[in-house]
């Protein structure tokens, strides 16, 4: 059996312009407490093309690894309900490191596939295990992206605003609740001529970018020009830039590590 080549997303630092918007995913990268930027602009102003950049350059995750809501070993806080009932035991949790990743929120995504699909009869029995976990699970400790976020249904969209006001997502069906960590960095991206968005979402962004168009000639030269290159052969453009992708790599993890140090007063 041939494994599957990992596709290549256009890197970050081959990017041509968009400052401020990187600053904005930076500062989430470095210190992803603070929660997410919503990012207007028109279509084909790179708003997609940033956000899937991000993960390539995002230091990995610790999570437990044979659990499936991502929790992290470390952090008792931030454990589901079996995790941290075997860490309460004193068991030593089985550690894997993995990829921070960007995770899709589809706008047709049902309420089941965004929070989980919970079997009643099980959950009386097993709890947290008769849970099927959901979008919620899978962002837990990554990047929640949601493309034209103005267009979401009411329903997904207040499901959102729960998880990111709490860090949890909390599944209710017929008096029966369970419970898993969802902390996530939220990007959201819209187009404002579709519409606005709706006040109760907008105040869950803590950072907002306007992606101004570029109008320089020479940088929508060099645009034109690096992205004939990617089509051309994504391989060997990916390997141009690698060198650049891994310094700034470190330079995020050596920002978050003198944040820890960051005092406050």
């Amino acid at each position: 059996m041939v494994a599957r080549r990992k596709r290549l997303v256009y890197p970050f630092t081959a990017i041509v312009g968009l400052e401020k918007l990187k600053l904005a995913i930076l500062i989430n990268a470095i210190n992803p407490k603070i929660g997410g930027v919503l990012i207007r602009g028109p279509k084909g102003s790179g708003k997609s093309t940033i956000v899937r950049a991000l993960a390539d350059i995002l230091p990995k995750i610790t999570v437990v690894k044979d659990c499936p809501f991502n929790c992290n070993p470390y952090d008792p806080s931030n454990m589901c309900p079996k995790c941290s009932e075997r860490y309460a035991r004193g068991e030593q949790l089985p550690v894997e490191e993995r990829d921070m990743v960007v995770v899709d929120l589809p706008l047709g995504s049902t309420e089941d596939r965004v929070v989980g699909s919970l079997d009643v009869e099980k959950a009386i029995k097993y709890g947290i295990e008769a849970l099927e976990p959901g979008i919620l699970a899978e962002a837990n400790q990554n990047i929640l992206y949601v493309d034209e976020v103005n267009l979401l249904p009411d329903h997904i969209a207040d499901d959102l605003l729960d998880a990111a006001a709490t860090g949890w997502n909390i599944v209710e069906r017929e008096g029966i609740s369970v419970s898993h960590p969802s902390r996530f960095i939220f990007i959201g991206t819209m187009n404002p001529e579709e519409g606005e968005l709706r006040p109760q979402l907008l105040d869950r962004f803590p950072l907002s970018v306007t992606v101004e168009p570029i109008t320089s000639v020479k940088d929508r030269v060099e645009i034109v020009k690096r992205n004939l290159e990617f089509e051309a052969d994504p391989e060997k453009f990916y390997e141009k830039y690698k060198p650049i992708q891994e310094e700034l790599r470190n330079r995020i993890i050596q920002a978050r590590k003198i944040l820890e140090k960051v005092v406050i007063p």
